[in-house]
């Protein structure tokens, strides 16, 4: 089938999403007749009406949303991928050699991990599995990694362990990652032992650097962790809600856009 407008063949694609859940740019192009560089296009665009989600080589349905569901770490990874990496990029640029940094578990803050080449000599303390997996590559940092009960999902460790050795350090530069975000209700995870950690990773901070794609505003999920004026800058990507950059940087908080 070759449609005979941009109209019909972005119908095409939703079309084709209904009667399966992932689609491949390759697949895309075959059935339309259309290069693969303007069904890139066409995918873009239908991501930024929320009709879709980008993932590596096509798109996906995008899911019914409920703020409550504890999304599995294997499955948040392919949403906004681009995104996520533009953030974790931006985020590197606010770290110096010698810093003493900590990285919450999720998809992006992983993503600031995997942008310190640049570096010699950090020490980093995280709760997430994966990433001190993915710091051990650099053979040169201090890397430690918070004990305590693993969460599956997350490959984060919490509880009562983790929050003790937590409370040794300070003064950190905190990177933040973010399920649920809106100016009235903060920063909120369905997690109530991830949230009690969170809270307790700003408490001890000397600064608090969420780092969070533009489709985690204006949500509210089952456990608050803090408020909007807690945290000290929020790095997300340019299809942030309309009126919400104004929002934040009239409330003090400094925001990067990618």
């Amino acid at each position: 089938m070759n449609p005979s407008s941009a109209k019909e063949r972005r119908a095409l694609i939703l079309r084709m999403l209904e009667q399966k859940e992932e689609v491949q740019v390759t697949e895309l192009s075959r059935e339309t007749g259309i290069s693969e560089v303007t069904i890139r296009k066409d995918l873009t665009l239908l991501q930024n009406r929320r009709l879709l989600v980008r993932t590596r080589g096509g798109a996906m349905r995008r899911p019914v949303e409920n703020q409550n569901e504890d999304t599995a770490i294997a499955k948040k990874r392919m949403f906004n991928f681009k995104e996520k990496e533009r953030i974790g990029e931006e985020a590197a640029k606010m770290i110096k050699n010698g810093d003493f940094i900590m990285l919450d578990s999720g998809t992006t803050t992983l993503e600031v991990a995997r942008h310190l080449e640049r570096f010699h000599d950090l020490h980093i303390v995280t709760n997430a599995m994966n990433i001190a997996t993915e710091l051990m590559n650099y053979k040169r940092f201090e890397v430690i990694l918070l004990g305590g009960n693993v969460r599956v999902n997350s490959h984060s460790t919490v509880g009562p362990l983790a929050l003790s050795v937590l409370r040794n350090f300070s003064g950190y530069k905190l990177f933040l990652g973010v399920d649920s975000f809106s100016t009235e209700d903060g920063v909120s995870t369905p997690s109530l032992e991830e949230a009690l950690l969170n809270q307790t990773m700003i408490q001890q901070a000397g600064q608090v650097i969420a780092v969070f794609d533009s489709s985690k505003f204006n949500k509210r999920s089952f456990v608050h962790i803090a408020a909007a004026d807690e945290l000290d800058c929020i790095i997300t990507d340019r299809a942030i809600p309309t009126g919400m950059l104004s929002k934040l940087r009239n409330a003090g908080i400094e925001v990067r856009i990618v």
